[in-house]
This record gives C-alpha cells, sequence and structure tokens, in this order.
C-alpha cells in the first residue's frame, strides 16, 4: 500500500477537486493525507457563527468532517492565511499564502512529505485551474516541495475544459441552465485565462463514479460556503454524476496522451 498526499489550498478544495480520487484511494486501503495551505479565512461568512467562533475554525471543523467522509487519515495545516481573490487588499496581509517565499514554503510542506513518507502528491495546475492566488501557490510550492523530498510522482488536478463545454451544452439542453447564463469555460478566469486545461493537456482521466455519493456528502460538509458548494449539492443526482464520476489530472513530466489509469 502507499501513500497519497492531495494538497489543496483551502478548506473544501478537497472535496471538490480530490475527493472522488482521495475516497478510492482510502477504500483501497492506502493512506490518504490532506495538506490545506490556509485557513480559508476570506470565505463566505455564515450568519450562525456562535460568538468568539472565527470563520478559520468553522472551516476547520467542516474539513474534519469531509475527512470522515473520504476516508482521510491525517490532516496537516500549512499555517497560511488566505489570500482572498486576484487584486483584494487581502493580498498583502501579513501570512497571506501568495506573499510566502515558495521555498520557505516548500520545506514546510517537504517535512510533512517526509515524514509520511509520500508515494504521490497532488497540486493543481500551473494556473491553479482558475487563476486564485493561493492555488497558484500550492502548484508552485507544491512542485518545489516535491523535489526538496524526493517525491517522484506529481499529478496536477484539474478541469477538463472540453468536458466543461460538452456539460454546459447539454445541461443547456436539458434545460438545467438558464439561456440567458452566458457561462463560458473558454472565457477568461481569476487571472485572465480560460479554466482548466484542453483535454490534450491531460494524462489521467481518474474513475471515481463508485465514490460519487461520498464525494457528494464531503462537498455538503463544507456548509458555511453556500455560494461556492451549495449548488453542488444541489445539482440532480444523474447531473452531479456526470459531472463529478471522472477527476482530471495531468501528471508533470508525463507526454500523454490521455487515458483511464490511477496512481497505484
Amino acid at each position: 500500500m502507499g501513500t497519497l498526499v492531495c494538497f489543496h489550498a483551502h478548506p473544501d478544495d478537497e472535496a471538490i477537486a480530490t475527493g472522488g480520487t482521495m475516497a478510492r484511494a482510502a477504500k483501497e486501503g492506502h493512506t490518504v493525507v490532506l495538506v490545506v495551505a490556509t485557513g480559508g479565512e476570506h470565505g463566505e461568512v455564515p450568519d450562525d457563527l456562535a460568538p468568539g467562533e472565527s470563520l478559520a475554525e468553522r472551516r476547520r471543523r467542516e474539513t474534519e468532517a469531509s475527512c470522515a467522509e473520504l476516508g482521510v487519515a491525517h490532516v496537516e495545516w500549512l499555517g497560511y492565511r488566505d489570500s482572498g481573490m486576484t487584486g483584494w487588499e487581502q493580498n498583502g496581509h501579513d501570512g497571506a499564502f501568495v506573499g510566502a517565499a515558495v521555498d520557505e514554503a516548500a520545506g514546510r510542506l517537504a517535512a510533512i512529505l517526509a515524514r509520511h513518507k509520500t508515494d504521490v502528491l497532488t497540486v493543481y495546475d500551473w494556473h491553479g485551474n482558475y487563476g486564485h492566488p493561493d492555488h497558484i501557490m500550492v502548484h508552485r510550492v507544491g512542485h518545489r516541495a516535491a523535489e526538496l523530498a524526493g517525491v517522484a510522482h506529481v499529478y496536477e488536478a484539474t478541469m477538463n475544459r472540453d468536458d466543461m463545454r460538452r456539460m454546459r451544452d447539454q445541461a443547456y439542453a436539458a434545460g438545467l441552465i438558464d439561456p440567458d447564463n452566458d457561462w463560458d469555460p473558454d472565457g477568461p478566469a481569476d487571472d485572465g485565462n480560460p479554466m482548466g486545461l484542453l483535454e490534450s493537456e491531460l494524462t489521467h482521466r481518474i474513475d471515481v463514479a463508485d465514490f460519487i455519493d461520498v464525494k457528494r456528502r464531503a462537498i455538503q460538509s463544507h456548509r458555511s460556503q453556500i455560494t461556492d458548494t451549495g449548488w453542488f449539492a444541489k445539482m440532480p443526482e444523474e447531473a452531479f454524476r456526470s459531472a463529478f464520476g471522472a477527476e482530471w489530472y495531468r501528471k508533470a513530466g508525463d507526454p500523454g496522451p490521455l487515458r483511464d489509469g490511477w496512481f497505484f
């Protein structure tokens, strides 16, 4: 059996981006470790925070609930603050992940990778899937940490832009999307680039259809983030299965082509 470490920017990213992969690995008997770079301090603030309760504290508990669903053995927190979206004032706050020195942050992560005897590490693609500053840092820091810790197998979790386009067209045809909604996966995301990667740039399609219900429950665990996760949780069952029955990766150093595969 091996050890899979999934490195994510904020609470809830683990469930949305790699939840099926994590659940599958855990079910097969592999050790699954989640590393979260920030506390998600600048996410949506719910109305029901208790007196003295911070959003980061709430999101930490939600992450623990998500990980219980996914079968995660260990949760590690890298200790940085959420940087907010591109151009936000929070980008410049003390402790913001986007302002960290890559080698310093990579050293923290490398120590975790070494302690858990990591076989496989997941990060994000080169622009963090949609340009969020913290997601881009996950890519940079994760790759550097893998070098420092000697982790040979690094997979970039991403979105298949061609698949997103197909799903959008199917949703329009089925009446699941308002005809006036002009959302376009080829349009500019937070950094001005289109979301995810083209299918031709991917190397691995991971089948997680057997874990779709687990993934959905993990997403629902992040109840404070209604804007981010609510629409996922409310999708009709078949639409959710179609959208999330596979997770997409680009393996570093692998020229492709795309194939159905697995980490172990």
